[in-house]
């Protein structure tokens, strides 16, 4: 059983390393990519803090606040969220997905690791522009506090585990359509506005607030943010991560459902 295990362990670093290689070999374009996500949430805080014009609090968020959730969703982002989809249908549309289906590592578990180490090579990147960041901003941080409990770390890892599974099911319909690309597109307009990336929830009306609620998204990277900033009581904040356990075994089932009868659809094109 051990020897077993030290198999499987080697094989997750070997995987891990190339992955992780393969990040560093093109740095310029990963840095491009972060920077598309970095510089609006770097801009955001001072189009609100001009947006309040005196008043002391807008959709309950104070001006210093408002700042705080921007640097925590624009540092959890570069962890939770994911974007494997593009690179998943890529590889079923150019027939280079049929190597993996041979291979002694699941599809799955490679696009688990492959993703980790992007995460750890996109965490390294960003740490200097937080840094960066934080210099800018910390007149208004002097009242911000900051909840660093097991929830708070949990809701984390589980909010990229929805985000994961989310965008791996998403990656999957590529063995059922030609084009799915556009569907990608589309996905990107609720995901910006209920996960909270774009403007806090908090400050949505009533109706939308609730649709939410009923949606993934908001519980990707809105839950772990509003957890670490002690927005969310400890009680609620559980039930989120349930929320979120629920929505990572559903979208786990639904994707094994999508591998099982899309496999009966690939045909290898452009190998």
């Amino acid at each position: 059983m051990r020897q077993r295990l030290y198999l499987w362990l080697r094989k997750v670093w070997a995987v891990f390393s190339i992955y992780f290689q393969d990040s560093l070999a093109y740095r310029a374009q990963a840095v491009i990519w972060i920077l598309t996500d970095v510089v609006p949430a770097m801009v955001m805080p001072l189009v609100w803090l001009s947006a309040y014009g005196g008043r002391s609090h807008i959709g309950g968020y104070a001006p210093g606040e408002m700042v705080l959730y921007y640097l925590c969703m624009v540092t959890f982002t570069n962890f939770v969220v994911t974007h494997q989809m593009w690179d998943v249908a890529t590889e079923i549309k150019e027939g280079q997905f049929s190597v993996y289906l041979v291979r002694p590592f699941s599809y799955f578990q490679t696009n688990l690791i492959r993703n980790l180490a992007w995460r750890v090579f996109r965490l390294v990147v960003f740490v200097p522009m937080l840094a960066l960041a934080v210099w800018i901003y910390a007149p208004h941080l002097t009242q911000a506090r900051f909840e660093w409990g097991p929830t708070f770390w949990l809701s984390l890892v589980m909010g990229h585990l929805v985000s994961f599974m989310l965008s791996y099911a998403l990656g999957l319909l590529a063995l059922f359509f030609q084009e799915v690309f556009s569907v990608y597109n589309i996905y990107y307009i609720p995901m910006l506005f209920l996960s909270g990336q774009l403007v806090p929830i908090g400050v949505f009306p009533e109706w939308l607030q609730a649709l939410s609620r009923y949606m993934p998204f908001q519980y990707t990277v809105a839950l772990p943010t509003e957890v670490f900033m002690g927005r969310v009581p400890e009680t609620v904040a559980w039930q989120g991560i349930g929320i979120q356990v629920a929505w990572t075994v559903s979208l786990y089932l639904l994707a094994k459902v999508f591998w099982r009868k899309g496999l009966l659809y690939y045909t290898g094109v452009g190998m």
